[in-house]
């Protein structure tokens, strides 16, 4: 029997992709970074690929470097690199990386001389938003190193890109002025004899609203998991991600009773109080104190009093909820039941941020469809097998996925992501080294 889960619809982030995939004429990278957004980095990549994905996109190098030891031998780009890293692992690895400065760029020759082979290079350029990448007084002397290294066989200038400040806002007039600068930034390029095989500016935001950012590849991140960067629209797409809870306790207190810490919420009258055993280390904003969402009983509850570590409680008056009934803390919405988007109003920030909390806690992930995962995973529960089925880690059963070991149930584990990470009794670690063996 499960306690809480978080549950992944693998064949949503397929649909996704593909919606997406089908709004283009250029190509997808499915930006799979922060563990896929909580969602699970391999597993998710996996199904964007089978939804026509063409690329990856990864923050760190670590998780580019883990995406290859799975065997997925796509194109990836890795894009965040502090000094000093060891970036010939990538380079040997045939990751494409990141260059918005001399001094990036200085280390990624070193790197390709390192592991003997040319580096694939992206060259950032800073067109406003203020973050990585090469501001225009600074992307001459970016290109003209560039090209000197790519007519040394050190470097390809694989790409030219740059992110933009507030897409997710469509008709804000930074998009046309960055889409300026980025075209500018282009023919520059161009004059120093740098013709990138991508160019590559538009994130999800863009992606839906303008096609005339796409270029030759789109970049994609929480559209594909099924979540809309632009508030009020949905575009079509599934949410992917479900995080639910079984009822721990139930009890009648009386009229004036405090709960939780601070009593800052107090019984009206007499009333059953239902314990929810998900809290702030599993994801739960400790902000939505007396404020967050969530479906229990065929009706939607607020928290009663504060989020604690491990546990919230729901003020469910005469209603007759039980030990073992489900809470669901958000969800695609469905059945009425809250949705990431719900408490991402409540608390003052942004889906992203709910389910990236979600996805990477204890609380058992679960996979549900079985785009990606045909040919590579086995399922079963209470005795029962099923070669390439739907993952499902149900009681005792387990869920083999991407190459990760993790716990799924009462003696169960699900393999997924890349790391070790076991959610039963006894153990719980994270190993960042993975025989990924086997994976597919």
């Amino acid at each position: 029997m499960w306690q809480a889960e978080v549950r992944i619809d693998l064949d949503a982030i397929r649909d996704n992709v593909a919606s997406l995939r089908a709004g283009t004429t250029a190509e997808v990278m499915a930006v799979v970074k922060g563990d896929g957004y909580g969602h699970g980095m391999l597993p998710s990549a996996r199904a964007a690929l089978a939804g026509g994905a063409t690329w990856l996109g990864v923050a760190t190098l670590d998780e580019g470097l883990a995406l290859r030891r799975a065997g997925l031998d796509v194109p990836v780009l890795a894009w965040l690199h502090s000094p000093g890293l060891p970036l010939h692992d990538g380079v040997a690895a045939d990751l494409d990386l990141n260059a918005g400065s001399l001094e990036m760029l200085d280390e990624l020759v070193r790197a390709g001389r390192r592991a003997e082979r040319t580096a694939r290079v992206h060259l950032k350029i800073d067109t406003g938003l203020s973050r990585g990448g090469a501001t225009a007084a600074e992307w001459p002397a970016l290109l003209e190193a560039a090209a000197k290294a790519q007519a040394d066989g050190e470097i390809d200038v694989v790409g030219v890109w740059s992110h933009f400040v507030y897409a997710d806002a469509p008709g804000h007039e930074t998009i046309d002025h960055q889409l300026a600068a980025f075209a500018d930034g282009l023919a520059v390029a161009e004059r120093f004899g740098i013709a990138p095989r991508y160019r590559h500016i538009a994130n999800s935001a863009a992606t839906l609203t303008r096609p005339d950012s796409h270029y030759d590849l789109v970049r994609p991140g929480i559209a594909v998991y099924g979540l809309s960067p632009v508030q009020g629209e949905t575009f079509g797409l599934r949410p992917a991600m479900t995080a639910r809870a079984r009822v721990a306790l139930t009890k009648r207190v009386p009229a004036g009773q405090g709960v939780s810490y601070g009593h800052t919420y107090v019984t009206e009258r007499e009333t059953t109080l239902a314990l929810v055993p998900l809290g702030y280390a599993d994801g739960v904003p400790r902000a939505a104190s007396n404020a967050g969402p969530v479906q229990l009983g065929g009706k939607r509850r607020t928290i009663a009093g504060r989020v604690c570590m491990d546990q919230i409680v729901l003020d469910v008056g005469d209603d007759p909820v039980a030990a073992g009934d489900v809470a669901t803390i958000f969800g695609p919405g469905d059945d009425g039941g809250p949705t990431a988007d719900d408490w991402a109003a409540v608390v003052d920030t942004i889906n992203y941020e709910i389910v990236t909390r979600f996805g990477s806690t204890r609380v058992p992930r679960l996979y549900d469809g079985a785009a990606g995962t045909e040919g590579s995973a086995t399922a079963t529960g209470d005795g029962g097998t099923a070669a390439g089925g739907p993952v499902n880690g149900g009681d005792g059963g387990s869920a083999s996925v991407a190459g990760l070991d993790r716990d799924a149930g009462d003696g169960g584990s699900a393999s997924v992501a890349g790391l070790d990470r076991d959610a039963g009794d006894g153990r719980a670690g994270r190993t960042g080294e993975v025989d990924m063996g086997g994976a597919s």
